[in-house]
């Protein structure tokens, strides 16, 4: 078994590991808003493409013709929509990020994930109260 907490680990390397993946978990909160933007985007044309006939039906034809051919179905940026920007962070920033986490756990810490965590837990657990156990340990 295997202490989650890495005691062989110096504090200096321990610390920039916690600091990386703070900033990966960073990375995931970020894709998650990037998540948002499709799918909120993606509602509001549909919401915009379900208003046109509302305002036909009002009388404003030339204003939904207007709103349809210039901005229903429009990118987002230029040659890009929602779903593009998602992938291209995916395939790009996000995955890289990942790699380089996977990258420093396995070359400093035997890939063990949230050692800075499993530290403060062991420091801050008190021993012999229920629920305040240290485990479970890693498998070797």
């Amino acid at each position: 078994m295997t202490d989650r907490s890495r005691p062989e680990l110096d504090d200096t390397t321990v610390e920039a590991l916690g600091k990386l993946s703070e900033a990966l978990e960073t990375v995931e909160q970020a894709r998650g808003f990037l998540y948002a933007f499709h799918q909120l985007s993606g509602k509001a044309d549909i919401l915009l493409g379900e208003s046109l006939e509302s305002f036909r039906e009002a009388g404003a034809t030339a204003l939904a013709d207007d709103l349809e051919r210039d901005l229903l179905g429009r990118n987002v940026v230029a040659d890009r929509w929602t779903f593009q920007l998602v992938e291209d962070y995916d395939a790009g920033y996000w995955s890289t990020f990942r790699d380089f986490d996977a990258r420093a756990r396995d070359e400093l810490a035997g890939g063990d994930r949230h050692v800075l965590e499993a530290r403060m837990k062991q420091r801050e657990r008190t021993p012999g109260h229920p629920r305040h156990e240290a485990g479970p340990a890693l498998e070797d």
